[in-house]
């Protein structure tokens, strides 16, 4: 029986506990990193961890009794209002999840049920904390795997049965002397790649398909029941050999043998109070289900979806297949565009679950600007790397940026406003040509002009029906 090892690094739990004790300061820091402007948003959200981080420092009944301070953005679409929720959950290594509140129903309805949105950061959170457990024991693992491989590509003899140790070189058992040189210069030969091209065949469990279809319908994937583990440990476990080369059979079995050093106990455990302490569940377009004048299509459940909302808000015990998870902890953050409707359309029992509104502002040419240039991820960088893969050296002279960024506020003015996501649009369109032409170019610097910008997307600017579809 495999044994089960501790796989909780001091290094990773230093890395962790320097994450989870970030001042707000530092927080918005590293937000700016990845996000322009909103500077409102941004304390908001550093506020609210911090106060996670605070309240795991008081007593055990105070602590319990400390609520998070979920928070409401108010903000058109593309302004950052997704990626700043996502960054925040990275940043600390916390389980999250962006649900879309219109794709929820009203109990009673077809689709799905709103504790879904729980399952599935519960999910998240045990595949998140396997991830890393995986990671601690793949060295472990590897050398555990390369001793199978070394013993597919050299069996050893019948009379050898076991492993051979150092002891068989003072053994006068001449076979088995060379049996273990040659198996250390295999060993070599595969650690410098020189095995690659041989193929080896593997068994490997067999991954069962279901043979028929025992439930259909919405919401299966929500059942706390989980009927194929169950089948599966009913039903014998079959095995298959599988010929395959060398590195594809190293990377099955160091994932097979992770999986028997990795406890799925202490997985589990880890990952639901990992969702109960820190999960943070993002709920978008939550102004699509205020308002209570409705009277035909999806609206009819309008209020039915906040009513079913609020327990999990609130702090309720949800049922998942990996137990119960209480929802007291979770910080919830919702959005919304909120042109139709506003915050105070919300029932009042919502309203008083999210007591911190925060309006994110409209981007505009100096934003776009930045948000090309500055930012780790910027549209800029992205596009010099894509194009340097086929050995193009592009470039962007500073009116260039400034003219894109231009152009970007005028369409978003004319036809929809839809914030950053419109430089994505422009800058397909503008380097739809070298992206095309790159593997034939035989002239490798491709400098990016305010004068190329305006021959590209003048014609596209100045006729507004054009650019409602093209931009």
């Amino acid at each position: 029986m495999a044994q089960i090892i501790e796989l909780t690094p001091k290094n990773k739990i230093e890395k962790k506990k320097k994450m989870d004790n970030l001042t707000p300061r530092e927080i918005v820091a590293e937000l700016d990193k990845y996000i322009i402007g909103q500077k409102n948003a941004k304390r908001s959200v550093a506020i609210a961890l911090r106060n996670r981080w605070r309240r795991q420092q008081l007593d055990g009944d105070l602590r319990e009794e400390v609520a998070p301070k979920n928070i409401i953005m108010i903000g058109p679409t593309g302004v950052g209002k997704t990626e700043i929720a996502r960054r925040l959950a990275k940043l600390t290594n916390s389980p999250f999840v962006k649900v879309e509140a219109s794709k929820f129903t009203e109990v009673g309805y077809v689709g799905r049920d709103v504790e879904s949105m729980v399952r599935d950061l519960t999910e998240i959170a045990k595949n998140m904390v396997w991830e890393e457990k995986a990671t601690v024991v793949r060295e472990i693992a590897k050398k555990s795997a390369e001793e199978k491989i070394l013993d597919l590509l050299l069996p050893p003899p019948p009379s050898l049965k076991k492993e051979v140790t150092i002891k068989d070189e003072k053994s006068g058992d001449q076979s088995h002397l060379r049996y273990y040189e040659t198996r250390e210069k295999f060993r070599k030969y595969l650690s410098d790649g020189k095995l690659d091209d041989r193929s080896v065949d593997v068994e490997i469990q067999e991954r069962m398909a279901p043979m028929i279809e025992v439930i259909s319908g919405a919401g299966l994937e929500d059942m706390d029941i989980n009927i194929k583990d169950m089948l599966g440990n009913i039903l014998p476990k079959k095995k298959k050999r599988k010929k395959m080369k060398v590195p594809d059979a190293m990377e099955v079995l160091v994932e097979e043998e992770a999986q028997k050093l990795i406890d799925m106990d202490k997985v589990i455990q880890e990952a639901k109070e990992r969702v109960e302490q820190t999960g943070i569940l993002f709920i978008d377009e939550i102004d699509k289900i205020c308002g209570k004048d409705s009277a035909h299509g999806p609206d009819v459940s309008r209020e039915g979806v906040q009513r079913d909302l609020l327990p999990i808000v609130e702090g309720s015990s949800v049922n998942t297949k990996y137990g119960t998870i209480k929802t007291d902890h979770i910080l919830f953050i919702a959005a919304g565009a909120f042109h139709a409707s506003k915050p105070s359309d919300l029932i009042p029992e919502m309203q008083g679950r999210f007591p911190i509104r925060v309006n994110l502002d409209s981007l505009g040419k100096s934003e776009f600007v930045r948000i090309l240039t500055e930012p780790k991820n910027a549209l800029k960088k992205q596009y010099v790397a894509l194009m340097a893969t086929e050995g193009i050296n592009l470039s962007f002279t500073e009116n260039a940026i400034a003219e894109i960024a231009s152009i970007a506020e005028t369409v978003n003015e004319r036809t929809e406003n839809i914030g950053a996501r419109r430089l994505h649009t422009i800058m397909e369109k503008l380097i739809d040509v070298i992206s095309f032409d790159a593997p034939d170019l035989k002239e490798k610097e491709q400098n990016i002009s305010s004068e190329y910008v305006k021959e590209r997307l003048s014609d596209i600017i100045e006729d507004e029906d054009l650019s409602r579809y093209i931009l």
